[in-house]
């Protein structure tokens, strides 16, 4: 018995079911992230109670916003994509791709959620799901579906290669 009061093999299964379990769903969380993206960036993200409207990833007043929905689309599209190829050089592309796609809802997040001349405008749920979604999408290029080899010292180990399909 340990600590948590389960047996060693309870808690052995515990241990097995922790954030590196993600790498076995990963490509089916980001397909599920980035449908959740593409419901988000039609739902409201902000209400402008001085104009009287709701902004969304595809609406801003006189397009001052532009249209950010269509970029974050595009790249977590892309991401969810190459998340089912098992190539080792898609993946290490997908993590670039994923982080200018966090990196670019980070931004869009405080433009729109900002205040501008002394009025703040209320945030709705879209902003923050998008924001959430982008950043699931961002775990799963962290921890792809594959082998990993790197614990394994021996001269024997496979190296990691996209000829061998071990990715």
């Amino acid at each position: 018995s340990n600590l948590l009061g389960t047996s060693k093999s309870e808690g052995s299964h515990f241990l097995r079911f922790s954030i590196f379990m993600v790498s076995r769903y990963s490509k089916w969380m980001a397909l599920l992230a980035f449908i959740t993206l593409t419901a988000a960036c039609y739902l409201p993200w902000t209400y402008h109670a001085d104009l009287g409207k709701v902004f969304t990833g595809f609406f801003s007043e006189k397009n001052s916003y532009g249209k950010p929905a269509k970029f974050l689309l595009l790249l977590g599209g892309m991401t969810a994509l190459i998340s089912f190829v098992p190539t080792l050089w898609l993946k290490r592309a997908s993590l670039f791709f994923a982080g200018v796609n966090f990196a670019y809802a980070l931004k869009t997040f405080l433009m729109y959620g900002s205040c501008y001349r002394g009025y703040c405008p209320e945030k709705q749920a879209g902003l923050y799901i998008m924001l959430a979604s982008v950043g699931v999408l961002m775990l799963t290029t962290m921890f792809p579906e594959g082998k990993s080899y790197f614990g394994n010292k021996s001269k024997d180990a496979p190296m990691r290669d996209e000829k061998a399909g071990d990715v």
